[in-house]
């Protein structure tokens, strides 16, 4: 499979290796000298975009008019989720995306929902979330945070709506979810939930060793999607759908 990788930072670079150890070919590289307007993408068959929020959008839809397929693994574009995803269906173009590919990480999704159905109106219980992540890292709370704050909402009706703090827990109300978020120097990725009461803690926590299962699991998602056209999640790839 011949790959465009769009953003070639420290994740892009790790995407190739593990492409070419898979077998794979890059056929370009898209960054700031070279912006994906003035690359040849007659060769690729899928493209991978880990670049930057503000970027993102218009990566989508360069590829969507090109019929490319694409896999998204940027963040913090969720404000304009609904209209690309209803331009990527009206073009009739294959996008994949996700907060996160690490095949672990999607697992712990589901373990959250799992967690938050069998906590609801479980009396004196606080849920509370946090995230922890380098310096490095641009938004906060990280898009893994968002996904697990939802889905936590999602399956447990006794949170409405999220609070975010840097550094210290926010204050919340009644229906609150704390969220947390911490950047520290040379840290892993780590992102825990707790149901706190007076008597005990409940924990679930995911920390990520290295880039190597974001990039093996966006790798996985190119593979998958090769020859589809649609929009798409890791839980299609993995078959989490209920």
């Amino acid at each position: 499979m011949n790959i465009a990788l769009i953003g070639y930072g420290k994740m892009g670079k790790s995407i190739e290796t593990i492409a070419l150890e898979r077998g794979h070919h890059i056929v370009a590289r898209i960054n700031s000298e070279t912006p994906i307007e003035k690359a040849d993408l007659s060769h690729a068959d899928v493209a991978i975009e880990f670049s930057r929020p503000e970027l993102a959008l218009g990566h989508m839809r360069f590829c969507f008019s090109k019929k490319l397929p694409i896999v998204v693994g940027t963040t913090a574009w969720n404000a304009s989720e609904s209209t690309v995803l209803s331009e990527a269906k009206e073009t009739d173009a294959a996008l994949l995306y996700a907060s996160n590919f690490s095949i672990g990480v999607n697992l712990f999704f589901e373990l959250n929902k799992r967690l938050a159905e069998l906590m609801q109106g479980q009396a004196g219980y606080q849920a509370e979330l946090e995230e922890i992540h380098h310096l490095q890292k641009l938004d906060a709370p990280s898009g893994t945070a968002i996904t697990l704050a939802n889905g936590l909402m999602e399956s447990n009706d006794d949170y409405v709506s999220w609070v975010h703090g840097e550094n210290k827990a926010p204050h919340t109300t009644e229906g609150q979810l704390s969220v947390t978020s911490h950047r520290k120097p040379d840290v892993p990725g780590t992102h825990i939930i707790r149901y706190v009461s007076e008597i005990d803690t409940l924990e679930i926590s995911h920390q990520a060793h290295n880039r190597k299962g974001f990039a093996l699991g966006a790798v996985i998602a190119a593979e998958w999607l090769f020859g589809k056209t649609g929009v798409y999640t890791m839980n299609d790839v993995l078959n989490l759908k209920k």
